[in-house]
């Protein structure tokens, strides 16, 4: 039982170390575009964003021209 709840205490303490280092960040999470399409082998391309990323504009990009080749 005594391994049980230091080991519970460590993993609390390493939550609450990565939460309060994120709050000191004063970032705002961040979602991407694109979301599974990013991963080789998944072909959905649909894109919730109403204004895509950089990085999305160019995969869309790179997919309509390897569409054109073929």
């Amino acid at each position: 039982m005594k391994v049980f709840l230091l080991t519970f205490l460590i993993f609390g303490l390493a939550i609450i170390g990565l939460a309060i280092g994120w709050l000191l960040n004063n970032r705002s999470l961040k979602g991407s575009c694109g979301g599974l399409s990013g991963i080789p082998g998944i072909e959905k391309s649909d894109c919730s964003c109403s204004n895509p990323c950089e990085k999305r504009q160019r995969q869309l990009a790179q997919q309509q021209a390897s569409r054109k080749q073929a």
